[in-house]
């Protein structure tokens, strides 16, 4: 793929016309940030260390053997030159040439045509070709690069490029073992002779790079990527300082999960969650925590693709040997290894909450109620995983004591034989639901249920539709089925019956005027004069009130059966009064119906309902 010979001395060579078209891709397409070059040289850098260092462990006879393994920055703001050397295994003038012309040697036709079928639309496929060190050519004009290998008695050899259309390599004298590389900036880049802004760099990609980056005589990577160690070496004192470090804050995790895997991806990860959430505190959404990194090399910081949203409460590390290093970073997103390590990490994850929430129910009741409006997100919303989100979620019950929180496993523990459905009921508080209509029938037969306090809990129920085989039936629908009262005899008597019956369930229709769709005599109000249910086969009251909140003038577009005690006093009173005074019944006949309206919870204006008791007390008063 390159032409010329390998002999000691300087040759200039051509870039084939492909390379050139390929080379002008990587520069001007392949990377949007242009301080990604600097994260690939150290990166590159880091590799040819790694290398000699397994050199030296097996026995091998290298030269320079005495020298430090690390990494030097230099920067030099007059000259507008950037210097990046290592002390690695270096390269002889063949490698030079070879490894330097990677994208030559790579297949760069086939790959060329690859792009061509696709429009250039997927550039991922370029991280197969190795082509970081030319991300060089993005804030270079000219690099140098000096290099000597760590076979003994090889000479150093120097190759030079502006990466237009060739290069040359030559012997170079005086060289240590490794390599030198001489960026020498363009004017629009000279931001990257900054020592300042070059350790600013070095700290946000390569902070964990295992060999010591040295600028100006300092070491600039001070800590350690504690991930890829063993769990079992690694303090608690560590954990708590490297959790402040990547989070930005002095307090304490409230939960940390380490865990390595090596399929169906190699994967290092250490993820905590904080101990609170911003979020409801109204300090607005959270930005993903969570960044990416492959062999301690940073890929992405607070990466949005690697875990679904509504786990950006976490912090901490993914690390996958498997994400190429030169992956397209702007298209990570459609990796479908970022798919695939997103499907690993939220599925161990999930698991882990669940053996905490086995093991230390306490502790996880904390952080249900810190972090369980981003489960229930979830839950809501990723089908996915929305299955094993279930059995996370808590609730409190009628069985429940006041803030004690149950699961659906203990709900459907304690489900009477026979019974098919998980009921629950909305309310703001626990207190307002047990004062309610809807748990009378539900008491007589000493039926559990769960109390949902915020509408999205309608809705992941809702979405959830069943748990273990059994259906979750709210409330206050019109189509609950209910096993029989042992009394039912006795339920049934001393009410209204017959056409009395019936003549006052039309009469309150009519007088209602469209208000409800449907009035009729309730067969589970116990002690309550009247309750609103809902014909609208899943749909909530609490679920009504969002979308009522979301868009003020929709009105109520929601079907609704208004159904009455007839054996209430009440309603006894009522179809009494209609015939004796009308008018006054009529305005009886309102209040009751806002008076359930209250109880379900969908008042949006009380002035006519406070006008309405005034002139009921007047006349009460009167009389």
């Amino acid at each position: 793929m390159i032409e010329g010979k390998s002999e000691l001395k300087r040759e200039t060579m051509e870039f084939q016309a492909e390379v050139k078209q390929l080379l002008d891709i990587v520069i001007n397409s392949l990377y949007t940030d242009r301080e990604i070059f600097l994260r690939e040289l150290v990166s590159n850098a880091a590799d040819a260390l790694e290398k000699i260092r397994y050199k030296s462990i097996a026995g091998e006879d290298i030269a320079g053997p005495e020298l430090p393994l690390e990494i030097t920055v230099e920067v030099n703001g007059g000259d507008k030159t950037l210097t990046i050397s290592d002390t690695g295994i270096g390269m002889t003038r063949e490698e030079l040439v070879k490894n330097l012309g990677t994208i030559a040697h790579s297949g760069s036709k086939s790959f060329l045509r690859h792009l061509a079928e696709t429009d250039r639309k997927d550039l991922n496929l370029i991280g197969q070709f190795g082509v970081g060190f030319y991300s060089a050519f993005m804030v270079a004009k000219k690099v140098r690069v000096l290099s000597r290998s760590y076979h003994s008695g090889e000479q150093g050899c120097e190759w030079i490029s502006d990466g237009a259309g060739s290069y040359s390599v030559g012997p170079a004298e005086g060289l240590q073992r490794g390599t030198r590389i001489i960026l020498e900036l363009k004017d629009d880049a000279e931001k990257f002779a900054s020592a300042d802004n070059i350790k600013r760099i070095i700290k946000r990609y390569s902070n964990f790079v295992p060999f010591p980056i040295i600028l100006g005589g300092e070491r600039i990577n001070t800590q350690q990527a504690i991930w890829v160690r063993n769990k079992n070496e690694i303090k608690e004192e560590e954990y708590a300082g490297f959790y402040k470090f990547i989070s930005n804050t002095y307090d304490d995790a409230l939960y940390r999960l380490h865990f390595s895997a090596d399929a169906p991806l190699a994967i290092n990860a250490l993820l905590y969650v904080p101990g609170e959430n911003l979020e409801r505190f109204g300090f607005g959404k959270m930005e993903p925590g969570v960044s990416l990194y492959c062999r301690k090399v940073l890929i992405q910081q607070k990466a949005e693709w690697l875990l679904p949203d509504w786990l950006r409460f976490l912090k901490g590390v993914v690390d996958s040997e498997d994400i190429p290093i030169n992956i397209s970073r702007e298209t990570m997103q459609d990796s479908t290894l970022v798919a695939r390590l997103q499907k690993v990490i939220t599925g161990r994850f999930l698991k882990f909450l669940d053996d905490q929430a086995k093991s230390d129910p306490g502790k996880y009741g904390e952080f249900w109620n810190k972090f369980g409006i981003f489960l229930k997100e979830g839950a809501a919303s990723d089908y996915a995983h929305s299955k094993d989100l279930a059995p996370l979620l808590r609730f409190e019950s009628s069985r429940s004591e006041t803030g004690e929180l149950i699961s659906l496993n203990n709900y459907v523990e304690r489900m009477k034989e026979n019974q098919n459905s998980i009921y629950f009921i909305n309310g703001p508080t626990r207190e307002m639901i047990e004062a309610g209509p809807y748990l009378e029938a539900f008491r007589a037969r000493d039926l559990e249920v769960i109390y949902t306090h915020e509408p999205v809990d309608d809705f992941v129920l809702t979405r959830l539709g069943e748990y273990k085989g059994k259906k979750f039936v709210s409330a206050d629908q019109a189509d609950v089925e209910l096993p029989e009262l042992e009394d039912k005899e006795q339920h049934d008597s001393g009410g209204l019956d017959g056409q009395e019956l019936q003549n006052l369930t039309a009469w309150i229709k009519q007088t209602l005027n469209g208000r409800v769709s449907e009035v009729r005599a309730s067969k589970r109000l116990l002690d309550s004069p009247a309750m609103l249910i809902n014909l609208n086969g899943g749909m909530t009251s609490s679920m009504q009130r969002l979308m009522q909140a979301v868009n003020k003038d929709m009105g109520n577009i929601y079907s609704k059966a208004l159904e009455i005690n007839s054996r209430h006093k009440l309603i006894k009173g009522l179809a009494a009064l209609r015939v004796k005074d009308e008018e006054f019944a009529k305005l009886a006949v309102e209040q009751i119906y806002d008076n359930a309206v209250i109880a379900a919870g969908l008042v949006t204006d009380p002035r006519g309902m406070v006008d309405r008791m005034y002139r009921i007390l007047e006349r009460a008063l009167v009389e």
